[in-house]
């Protein structure tokens, strides 16, 4: 599954995990489903259709399916249809479709598909299905020309003598690009034209929020609720994100957001301000290093380099406090904070665990090549390589001094800056070989003989010839100690050429 940003993740884990409506009894799903025999027939129809292709044991899927389904039952209305695809049941099609990860999402117009980029709670599907039901530019009248000003946070509506005098081209251009984003609209009617006041040709934005100039630089409020709704417009500006974390009944809330509005507004363009209901999404605090559930709490997420900046919770928030944190964020004073599990006391698994406080050490290692495996604990394509990942160490045990096979909890712990790459999908698997800097992603099958194949390939360190054990204590801790029982079982080591069988000890 992609990570398209962690907040999306802990929107969808903060809402009821259930399985689809219609098998929980509460009647026929107005979500229908697609297979091989009726894929091609219903999205080649006239309508517009988004399809979810989803595994029944995907975690996301399952924290979607009442969403989709609510908004496949309001959308109904507007005769735009919602289906899915069990890419379990139906894995050829969903490979047809070159789907990588669950949930993906596709749009589909006449046959023809493309990606859905919006928000993965109801009632953003329905905002951003709406939207994509419409042209990209409105047509407006004097009758509703009053209505549509207010129809979207940002409304974008150009005044014309007619639609081929210049800028109206130009505009519909940007109104294509920036339809998911935007409402854009356009009028010729002369009443319209002398209600709004302006002399065309001419082009009006229109918005809810604080003063913006133009679209992409200023069309994100000064310090507004971020929702599963929005949270694309601001992970795409690329801007640091200043949350504040606070409980919506908190009776200061509005007095604290008016209190570091200067903030936001003299760092506009530098850093992003918002405030996010504490409660509702407690898990997405919890990732940006906010350890405590004390509210209100300051935090700055790098949307580039994934770091966190969490003002200390002793610390109480107010203008002065968050002036001077921000200042000194901006001018990069402040040092980030990692998420990291526990250093383990003892390596208890076949392979060695990595967390964030011992990444550098581990994976910086220059005597030895290290593959590493980026994994998340509800991915069931890591599950399934579990196995396959435990034998390669297996494989590699005697080699403990030349090679490290590793695997890393993701969603609990944060790579170090600097790191030269960012973990978008589980599970990511990435080698480095020996005495360098440099990391190379596997991308092959996930079978043992690849796995080895691509180490083989890659490696610094002569991994085929025998090595003298040392009494380095770091060699002990690839691998748990054995313990003998009476029956070996019998395996073929991947790594010999002629394929000769040998004994290997169980292991407890």
């Amino acid at each position: 599954m992609r990570i398209s940003s962690l907040l999306k993740s802990s929107l969808l884990i903060a809402g009821a995990v259930i399985p689809w409506r219609a098998a929980a009894g509460e009647g026929p799903s107005d979500v229908i489903d697609l297979t091989s025999a009726n894929f091609g027939a219903e999205t080649q129809k006239a309508g517009l259709l988004l399809v979810e292709f989803f595994a029944p044991w995907c975690g996301h899927c399952k924290a979607l399916a009442p969403h989709y389904e609510e908004a496949a039952t309001a959308l109904k209305e507007k005769n735009i249809t919602l289906a899915k695809v069990d890419c379990v049941d139906q894995a050829d099609l969903c490979s047809e479709n070159d789907i990588q990860g669950y949930p993906t999402l596709k749009i589909y117009r006449k046959g023809k598909p493309t990606e859905y980029g919006g928000p993965r709670q109801a009632d953003g599907i329905i905002s951003y299905m709406t939207k994509q039901s419409l042209p990209a530019i409105s047509t407006v009248a004097s009758e509703n020309l009053e209505e549509f000003k207010v129809a979207d946070k940002v409304v974008v509506l150009a005044y014309a003598t007619s639609t081929e005098e210049a800028p109206i081209p130009a505009f519909s251009s940007v109104a294509e690009t920036y339809r998911d984003d935007y409402l854009f609209g356009l009028t010729t009617d002369e009443a319209a034209i002398k209600a709004a006041g302006v002399t065309p040709p001419a082009i009006v934005l229109y918005k809810k929020f604080d003063e913006a100039d133009w679209i992409r630089s200023n069309a994100i409020p000064l310090i507004d609720e971020i929702s599963g709704e929005n949270y694309n417009l601001y992970a795409t500006s690329g801007l640091p994100l200043a949350y504040i974390f606070i409980e919506p009944t908190d009776p200061k809330r509005e007095e604290l957001i008016k209190e570091l509005s200067p903030i936001a507004k003299e760092r506009k363009g530098v850093v992003n301000f918002v405030w996010i209901d504490a409660i509702k999404f407690v898990e997405h605090a919890k990732s940006l290093v906010l350890t405590e559930a004390k509210w209100p709490s300051f935090v700055i997420q790098d949307i580039k380099s994934q770091l966190k900046y969490p003002l200390d919770q002793s610390t109480e928030v107010n203008f002065k406090t968050v002036d001077e944190f921000v200042k000194n964020f901006v001018a990069d004073k402040l040092q980030p904070k990692l998420k990291t599990e526990p250093v383990p006391e003892e390596q208890t698994e076949k392979y060695y665990k990595v967390v964030g406080e011992t990444f550098e050490k581990v994976v910086y290692d220059d005597d030895k090549d290290v593959f590493v495996q980026f994994s998340a604990p509800w991915c069931g394509h890591c599950k399934r390589l579990l196995p396959t990942w435990e034998t390669l160490a297996e494989t590699y045990a005697d080699r403990a001094n030349q090679i490290t096979i590793a695997k890393m909890d993701a969603t609990e712990n944060d790579l170090p800056p600097g790191t030269p790459f960012h973990i978008a999908g589980y599970p990511t698997l990435k080698f480095k070989p020996a005495g360098s800097r440099e990391f190379f992603d596997y991308d092959g099958d996930r079978s043992l003989e690849s796995l080895i194949e691509f180490v083989e390939s890659k490696a610094k360190n002569d991994l085929t010839k025998p090595v003298a054990k040392t009494a380095d204590p770091a060699d002990s801790a690839q691998r748990p100690a054995a313990t003998l029982h009476g029956t070996t079982s019998r395996i073929i080591n991947p790594r010999n050429d002629l394929g000769v069988a040998f004994l290997h000890p169980s292991v407890s």
